[in-house]
């Protein structure tokens, strides 16, 4: 009986997670789906890109749902993805420039948190649809000064859910608006498109070619 029970129970934890009609993939579909074609892997983008700085908020408390949402700070994206970033990040030291990451690959799970305390679709993802960073796709970022380490100034801060964090809206300190320039004319030389609320976030052309995922940083620090 108790067997019984518990076999019950797991089609029932999954739809109540599961509950808005998306079925990401887990650890064990991921595994398969890389080992048939290897663009699909996560790359840990700490490890691939030399010199790149992670700031990864959701994995801190210093983020809009004031919660910890990673037990790590980690930076994952799919093998193209990686590559046009590090590419990216050789252009913006020509400037003396370099990347900070916020956010990359995001489990699917943190996506239906967020829309479930911001259920604004402007600022966060329909669990409906699933994100771009869902895919491994994605990418949030601003840019430091190699120099100084310091961040260069932009238009607002990080997860600023305002007009003024769109990409395209005006800007006051032309300072702030040379750096958002260089940021966004060099992400979209290497594949990338911002998005148009978001200064920093940034999605992969082709993302389309990916699966929302639902794998914690903790499976793949362990495959």
């Amino acid at each position: 009986m108790r067997y019984l029970v518990l076999l019950l129970a797991v089609p029932f934890a999954v739809k109540a997670q599961y509950k808005y009609g998306i079925k990401p993939v887990t650890f064990s579909g991921y595994l398969r789906q890389v080992a048939e074609n290897p663009d699909k892997e996560l790359v840990n983008l700490g490890q691939f890109i030399p010199g790149v700085v992670l700031d990864i908020r959701y994995a801190t408390t210093r983020n809009f749902t004031g919660e910890k949402i990673y037990n790590l700070p980690r930076a994952y994206a799919r093998r193209p993805v990686a590559e046009a970033l590090k590419r990216a990040q050789q252009e913006f030291a020509l400037h003396g420039a370099g990347i900070k990451i916020y956010d990359a690959y995001r489990p699917y799970s943190a996506t239906v948190k967020f829309y479930e305390i911001y259920r604004d679709t402007t600022y966060v993802a329909s669990p409906y649809k699933g994100s771009r960073h869902n895919r491994g796709c994605a990418v949030d970022i601003t840019l430091i000064d190699l120099t100084t380490g310091s961040e260069l100034k932009m238009p607002t801060a990080y997860d600023t859910f305002t007009k003024q964090a769109w990409a395209y809206a005006p800007v006051t300190d032309p300072e702030a608006g040379r750096n958002r320039k260089l940021l966004i004319e060099v992400m979209h030389r290497h594949g990338f498109r911002v998005n148009a609320s978001e200064w920093w976030h940034f999605d992969f052309a082709g993302w389309q070619n990916f699966e929302v995922l639902d794998i914690p940083f903790e499976e793949l620090e362990e495959k």
